[in-house]
């Protein structure tokens, strides 16, 4: 079976936010919940780069290990997934993630934060209905054969999403056009940098 990631070619990502609102469209979380988001290293920088940041469905996810009420689980398609009605609010997940992927809707007394949200792959989550399934978590698109939204909708196709196996193969033969004195950057005054990731766009 398939092992699905999550992928941002930093070199494509032009921070347009498409990702952010897509998700936020196919899925209705809550305000102030934001499953995915995309951050910005070295702002104004020469080597400023951005990134599209979710959860990233780790193999051997911390999120789980902590866990107190095995709210979170791992399918076999390596998808992390949560229970919302085992959830306590405790927060464990979201000091375990190195991601900052769990995301809680309130803040109130005696540490009282609401039922943990987090992206789910598009892949829905526990529930008896398709009403409920998109209610608590949204969209189900893997179940319809579709990928992530956030990932279909890149304008640069920095987000890939999808078999892990094929994701690595994409990035690999990109890395290789974009790296290679005598590839697809012959006579590019970049061609020389010591630079994996120079994007096609910006040739010139």
């Amino acid at each position: 079976m398939a092992t699905m990631k999550f992928m941002c070619d930093a070199e494509r990502c032009i921070e347009c936010n498409g990702c952010v609102t897509a998700c936020k469209n196919a899925n209705e979380v809550e305000w102030g919940v934001q499953r995915r988001r995309v951050v910005t290293l070295n702002d104004g920088e020469p080597s400023e780069v951005s990134i599209s940041v979710a959860c990233m469905h780790c193999d051997d996810a911390p999120c789980i290990a902590v866990c107190p009420t095995e709210t979170l689980y791992q399918r076999d398609d390596g998808i992390v997934l949560h229970d919302k009605d085992l959830c306590i609010g405790c927060g464990y997940c979201l000091y375990a993630c190195p991601f900052g992927a769990p995301q809680f809707p309130k803040q109130n007394a005696f540490g009282e934060r609401g039922k943990m949200d987090k992206c789910t792959f598009c892949a829905g989550g526990p529930a008896e209905t398709r009403e409920e399934e998109y209610q608590k978590y949204g969209a189900n698109r893997i179940a319809e054969g579709k990928l992530p939204l956030c990932a279909e909708m890149c304008s640069t196709k920095a987000l890939l999403a999808g078999d892990a196996q094929e994701v690595a193969d994409i990035f690999r033969q990109r890395v290789v056009q974009r790296g290679h004195k005598d590839g697809a950057w012959s006579g590019n005054p970049r061609a020389d940098a010591d630079s994996l990731a120079y994007d096609a766009t910006q040739q010139g």
